[in-house]
């Protein structure tokens, strides 16, 4: 069938499984096997290959597998690549033999998303295996393939340019891979192209709106690589530089259980026993100094020091004057989340506007953005939607630390405080909490675990639309459901849409706090299995158009405004557009938010 309807029409003569006794003059042997001459394939008893298929599966199925077992000639393949290059159709006779979505299949990702590796069916577009494609050609824009024995090819579109390999790695026994060799001769290839003058920069990668192209686009600009890093947080770097930003000044502290040291001590103990300045009041934020409260907090001294609290998520969610008498700056140590609606990031927003009117001076000590500082996501905030839970406008997941935002905010609100931001040492964008050698505090009650705090972006969203998302559980943001909700229906639906690096398993649970409170709701429970290859934002997404499409009288689509921040995009997924589609949406906004949090990076 291969050799009539394909292989004959493109002129390959010498291209075939199981080749003839005749053609095995011209055919390169491989390794000695079991496998006497004349014996049957699979019979299993001892000679050099040649003209014997290598893989001893193939072997096994007579020779002819999707896998392995077709031989060729240089001069056929490169018939065969420019079949490829012009899109189906023959260039001996203009026959079209490939359907312009079959090439599409086949050279654009169609791997399951959750997997890093970027392949088309058939071919190798970017992964461990991609080194034949050399350092030159376009990653993403060109692909290709390589065979165990040493054979490779690479093909690029941008430069109507095809490399063929046909080398031997296994004769007459095991060597080395060919993995070097085949990258080097890519790159000379491609090297002589753009100095002939005929290379053509690479075409922008289309508007593919498949989950797997997610990764391909780099939403998270690179996957991050895990490390064992020695990350000093702000608070390190000033201890250790014995506090001298802070002589002589009377210092008020805006903290909470999160400000603690590499040693752990607080940052309440380690400033209140410096010698060289004056501790003289601690402010804390929602879920107060201990970071245990699920409700407004009221003012109150802290035990240890005898110092006051003035809490700033109870009558007030400013710094009054009172507060303020007498300091000459204010230093906030609390570990953020990551995320644009986590109120820290207003409390230190609203105590920077109140310290510059009164000019006192502000010290950011910096910590790590715990779902690392690679990627951005989610729409950006309705100019007219600025609140307590949305003081900036930013996408929700912004990939900046809290130093980081604090300069961006400064200048670009023109709040000009007298603001100092005590840098990290040791962190990289690529981080994500675990890397970065530090014990993980919870940042607020129900953000427990580190898995918790990657999906949290986008499961929190689904709260105000009318599901429990396990407030009140021992399994905080891993659980959505309600009571009209179908946990199997659900589950079975999510898991469908093949949502990267998140799997769904029914389940039934009974919130103590939140919606819901004390009754039982079905739903489902959320297992990551790759934090690097988790979209949050594309996971609430989905979920939201699960719940609004399956439950459409009982979720609240139009709930969910508060803390997606954006009219349209709510507009978009009530209306039940795609979600990928609804993500793609976004890209222009992103890449303007990109360009303005680009001057402020202290990191990279």
């Amino acid at each position: 069938m291969a050799a009539s309807t394909f292989f004959a029409p493109l002129g390959m003569k010498e291209t075939r499984f199981n080749p003839p006794a005749s053609w095995r003059p011209r055919i390169a042997p491989t390794e000695e096997i079991d496998l006497p001459e004349g014996a049957k394939a699979g019979s299993g008893r001892g000679r050099m290959l040649r003209g014997v298929v290598h893989d001893p599966r193939a072997r096994g199925m007579g020779g002819v597998a999707g896998h392995a077992g077709l031989f060729s000639t240089a001069d056929d393949l490169a018939r065969f690549c420019f079949l490829m290059l012009a899109g189906g159709v023959a260039p001996t006779d203009g026959t079209r033999l490939l359907a312009p979505e079959s090439i599409a299949l086949a050279t654009q990702p169609e791997n399951p998303p959750w997997v890093p590796s970027l392949r088309g069916l058939g071919w190798d577009i970017d992964s461990a295996f991609s080194s034949n494609r050399g350092d030159l050609f376009p990653v993403g824009a060109s692909y290709g393939h390589t065979g165990f024995t040493g054979t490779s090819v690479w093909l690029d579109p941008t430069t109507d340019t095809f490399v063929i390999l046909l080398a031997n790695s296994v004769h007459p026994h095991g060597r080395p891979a060919l993995s070097s060799l085949r990258g080097r001769v890519a790159t000379v290839v491609a090297a002589a192209i753009q100095q002939s003058g005929t290379a053509t920069p690479a075409p922008a990668l289309g508007r593919d709106t498949t989950t797997a192209s997610l990764l391909w686009r780099g939403l998270n600009t690179g996957r991050p690589e895990f490390r064992y890093g020695h990350t000093k947080t702000g608070l390190d770097v000033l201890a250790e530089q014995q506090f001298a930003p802070l002589t002589g000044k009377r210092v008020g502290l805006i903290t909470n259980h999160t400000g603690v040291g590499s040693d752990g001590r607080t940052s309440v103990d380690l400033l209140a026993h410096a010698a060289n300045l004056r501790l003289v009041a601690l402010f804390s934020p929602e879920h107060g100094l201990a970071g245990s409260a699920d409700e407004p907090v009221n003012s109150t001294q802290d035990a240890a020091t005898g110092l006051p609290v003035f809490s700033l998520y109870g009558d007030t969610r400013r710094p009054t004057d009172e507060m303020l008498r007498g300091l000459d700056a204010l230093v906030f140590d609390i570990q953020d989340a990551g995320v644009r609606f986590y109120t820290y990031t207003a409390t230190m927003g609203y105590c920077m506007e109140e310290a510059a009117r009164r000019h006192i001076a502000f010290y950011v000590l910096d910590r790590p953005n715990p779902i690392g500082g690679l990627a951005v996501e989610g729409p950006m905030l309705d100019a007219d939607r600025l609140s307590f839970v949305a003081y900036f406008r930013m996408p929700i997941r912004h990939g900046m630390t809290i130093g980081e935002l604090a300069q961006m905010i400064n200048a670009e609100n023109h709040i000009g405080a007298d603001l100092h931001v005590i840098a990290m040492q040791d962190w990289r964008r690529s981080d994500f909490y675990e890397s970065t050698g530090l014990a993980w505090i919870p940042p607020s009650p129900n953000l427990r675990s580190l898995d918790e705090s990657i999906i949290y972006p986008g499961v929190e969203l689904l709260q105000a639309g009318g599901v429990s998302v396990g407030r009140g559980t021992d399994r905080p943001f891993e659980l959505v459901g309600a009571p009209w909700v179908h946990g199997t229906e659900l589950a079975a639906y999510l898991n469908g849409r093949h949502i990267p690096a998140v799997h769904f398993v029914a389940t039934r649970f009974t919130p103590r706090s939140g919606p819901y409170k004390d009754q039982h709701c079905d739903g489902v429970g959320l297992v990551v299995y790759d934090r690097a290859s988790v979209f949050p934002i594309l996971l609430g997404v989905e979920m939201a158009e699960a719940l609004a499409k399956l439950y459409p009288k009982s979720f609240d689509v139009k709930g969910i405004i508060e803390l997606v921040g954006s009219s349209s995009a709510v507009a978009r997924i009530q209306k039940g557009d795609s979600p990928t589609n609804i993500i793609f949406g976004w890209e222009d906004e992103i890449a303007a938010f990109r360009a303005l949090r680009e001057k402020y990076l202290l990191y990279r």
